[in-house]
């Protein structure tokens, strides 16, 4: 992928907050010049659609009130997003441009005209006449609405990108490459979703979003407790929580891990690759102890209902390895707790105004 230009300002629009990355590049490195954070009420978006265009676009005016950079990067997710990796005939660039939304019919559960389709040649086999090609379709009413609020909030959407690749991009600038004979497992769990994009051989050979993140932690807390859903937000990022919340925590973080470990076994057990050696963790969920402790618990065993054993370390992802803060412009209290929050933004961030494929 070549790129020119200055960096796009990151946007990530999620399902409980806004954030937003600037980072300057240079010889010297990566600079973090800007980092701002706007909590949304939790019915502004809902299952990925923005209910409440006002207080979006009221969240992204604040947050670029005194900016005077308006090219941005955004993100996309949810149901409305498929990835998929798809094996074809050896074919030209030109070839496979003109073959590829035919090809997306038979893997896409969306009509033609409902969706935008992007596509990326993974890697070419001379031996066996085929390549590996990554397919991507989003869902025009869904991208429309997030085209339309960010305009309306004064800024120019110029890149839309997917949340996997988006913390690809930092985990690829903060580790490097992963070696060819090591799978690692990127895990961006936020509010409403959880994402596995399983990296082997340097290039994306799995992805799966989960229906359960953050949210369904704090919904059971606040079942267990009879608690309004901001108090058990509250709660479950209280550093000792009470042991009523810290069961109620354990008992949905179970639930999340067993469902990453099904998608791990069905990678496996689908492909044969059991070199998976490191996970890497990143979003506002994985500040959770809990969390980590039950992956790192699960590794070396064998999961439930037959599934491999994985010998893997859990570790987060660390974005201010990529883009270190400029203590001039950026508070470092701010950063307090949200780093891991920005990784999508910060993926965005590293997006360039004049991006060729």
């Amino acid at each position: 992928m070549a790129s020119e230009g200055r960096n796009l300002v990151g946007v990530d629009i999620g399902s409980t907050s806004i954030k937003v990355c600037e980072i300057k590049e240079s010889r010297r490195g990566i600079t973090l010049e800007r980092f701002g954070f706007h909590p949304l009420h939790e019915e502004a978006i809902v299952d990925g659609h923005i209910r409440d265009t006002a207080a979006v676009v009221d969240g992204l005016e604040r947050l670029f009130h005194r900016s005077r950079r308006k090219r941005i990067a955004i993100r996309a997710s949810g149901h409305g997003v498929i990835i998929k990796k798809i094996t074809l005939p050896l074919m030209t660039p030109e070839e496979l441009a003109e073959q590829i939304g035919w090809e997306s019919e038979q893997h896409i559960p969306f009509d033609r005209t409902e969706v935008q389709i992007d596509h990326q040649i993974l890697a070419r086999n001379e031996g066996t006449g085929q390549m590996d090609v990554l397919l991507v379709a989003a869902k025009l009413e869904e991208l429309n609405s997030l085209l339309n609020v960010t305009q309306d909030a004064g800024l120019r959407p110029l890149v839309v990108d997917l949340d996997a690749f988006c913390v690809q991009n930092v985990y690829t600038r903060a580790y490097g490459e992963s070696p060819e004979d090591e799978t690692h497992v990127l895990i961006h769990t936020g509010a409403s979703l959880t994402t596995i994009n399983i990296i082997s051989r340097g290039i994306t050979a799995f992805t799966r979003d989960i229906a359960m993140a953050g949210n369904m932690i704090t919904e059971e807390i606040q079942r267990r407790m009879g608690v309004s859903f901001a108090e058990a937000e509250a709660m479950k990022c209280e550093p000792t929580p009470l042991p009523e919340v810290a069961s109620a925590i354990d008992l949905a973080v179970d639930r999340l891990v067993s469902e990453v470990h099904r998608s791990l076994d069905f990678y496996i057990g689908t492909t044969g690759d059991d070199a998976i050696s490191k996970i890497f963790l990143s979003g506002g969920t994985a500040n959770l102890e809990p969390l980590v402790h039950e992956l790192e618990r699960r590794q070396g065993s064998v999961a439930d209902r037959g599934g491999s054993a994985i010998e893997a370390t859990v570790e987060r992802i660390d974005p201010l390895l990529v883009a270190h803060p400029d203590p001039k412009k950026v508070d470092p209290a701010s950063l307090v707790g949200r780093s891991l929050q920005m990784t999508v933004a910060l993926g965005l961030a590293l997006r360039k105004e004049k991006e060729k494929r």
